[in-house]
């Protein structure tokens, strides 16, 4: 135990020197690096003090140029200012220049269109100017034409004045002469109207005595009316029996009366259809016109069957635009459906 303590004694002891000359070693290496720092840090101070004197003498010829600068940017400004003035100026001249440049050509323009317009005029009033030439040489000859023409007709003109006197006569005569045939054509009409008048009276005087007295067949004027209802169905063109016996009295009564009026005498019975206003609308009768003619056709037809020759008839349909009444009650709608009767003359 004792020599095992002594080794370990003996082993610090030598361990121990290692330590401090390495130590040793490391402070002087710590110190010569410091002193290297410091030599580096010297040099870098001495340079780093002559950058800042630099600096600074740079600074101060900044300063210098600034204010050079300066200087010269004033200068300038007052150089581009007074450029500017004068281009302001230039332009405003340029622009006058312009406008009367401008004008001038306008003016310019416009005396060559004056000039063209004066050619034109010159060079049309040339042309008519030739033309009328043309037509005064034209209008003399026109003039001997017309001047030998007018002599022949104031011959012709003495010629006709003469026969005029003549001819006035004539016509006086003439005139005289006609007025004596209207005269005696007035009193004829009259007559035959009178004629007429009197056969038409004595027709309607005859029937009414064969038909006697209905409410349903009256008298209107210089009419003999049927209602419809007498002799068609309603909505019908074909004749019923009653009806047919009452148109064949009438026949007769007319070929009766029809013997005694001369020839010259050109009468006609003229049949008229007529409806009510309510519409018909069928495929044989579209609307009232077609059932007021074929009214009235069939009545022709009857009376032609019955003899009365079919030159002395007509047939008309007035539809319902010819009433007798006025008015939607059913009193006058029966009186405005019927067939009127009229003697007249062609």
């Amino acid at each position: 135990m004792a020599l095992g303590g002594r080794r370990s004694s003996r082993r610090e002891m030598n361990v121990w020197p290692g330590w401090v000359d390495a130590l040793s070693s490391l402070i002087m290496v710590i110190i010569f690096v410091v002193m290297i720092l410091m030599v580096a840090q010297f040099y870098l101070a001495q340079t780093l003090s002559g950058r800042d004197q630099e600096l600074v003498h740079l600074n101060q010829k900044i300063v210098e140029l600034g204010s050079l600068l300066t200087a010269e940017r004033q200068t300038a400004t007052a150089s581009l200012k007074a450029a500017q003035d004068r281009g302001g100026i230039l332009e405003a001249q340029l622009a006058e220049q312009t406008e009367k440049t401008r004008r001038a050509q306008q003016d310019i323009d416009q005396r060559d269109i004056r000039l063209k317009d004066l050619l034109n005029t010159v060079e049309a009033t040339q042309t008519t100017l030739t033309s009328e030439q043309q037509q005064t040489s034209q209008s003399r000859q026109q003039i001997a034409a017309l001047t030998a023409e007018l002599e022949a007709l104031n011959a012709q003109l003495a010629k006709l004045t003469a026969d005029l006197g003549t001819s006035r006569t004539q016509n006086a005569t003439q005139e005289a002469h006609i007025d004596e045939l209207t005269s005696r054509l007035n009193v004829a009409l009259a007559n035959k109207v009178e004629e007429l008048a009197r056969y038409r009276s004595e027709f309607f005087g005859r029937l009414r005595e064969a038909i006697g007295t209905r409410p349903d067949i009256r008298v209107v004027g210089d009419r003999f009316v049927f209602q419809s209802e007498v002799l068609f169905p309603t909505g019908s063109a074909t004749l019923q029996e009653a009806g047919k016996g009452q148109l064949a009295q009438l026949a007769h009564t007319l070929m009766d009366i029809a013997k005694t009026i001369p020839p010259d005498v050109n009468w006609i019975l003229r049949v008229d259809g007529h409806t009510d206003p309510r519409r018909i609308a069928t495929s044989q009768f579209p609307s009232n016109w077609e059932l007021s003619t074929a009214r009235a056709i069939s009545v022709v037809k009857f009376l032609v069957d019955q003899g009365i020759p079919p030159e002395r008839l007509a047939a008309t349909g007035f539809g319902e635009f010819q009433p007798l009444e006025a008015g939607t009650t059913e009193d006058a709608y029966n009186r405005n459906r019927r067939i009127e009767l009229k003697l007249d003359q062609r």
